[in-house]
């Protein structure tokens, strides 16, 4: 499973206006979820991707690309892996 690792921009200002009520800013999208964290492991190669005239859906133009396994850790210090 390809998974496409980026910083939400919109997370960042948020966090920058809203010191109580901070949001994981890293986003890890699979084909059928996004994860939100704010550390990620990568347990293997991976590609560093700037494509700006075929941005991700979401509008990132630069992203870091693996299909090896990622550890994902968020602002509440939860652990998911993901194959």
């Amino acid at each position: 499973m390809i998974k496409r690792i980026h910083i939400n921009q919109h997370h960042i200002k948020h966090n920058a206006k809203n010191s109580d009520d901070l949001k994981d800013v890293i986003t890890v999208k699979t084909s059928s979820y996004n994860h939100y964290c704010s550390e990620v492991t990568i347990h293997g190669n991976s590609t560093l991707v700037y494509s700006p005239e075929k941005p991700l859906s979401c509008g990132a133009k630069v992203w870091l690309e693996t299909s090896h396994g990622v550890t994902l850790k968020n602002k509440n210090n939860d652990i998911l892996s993901l194959d």
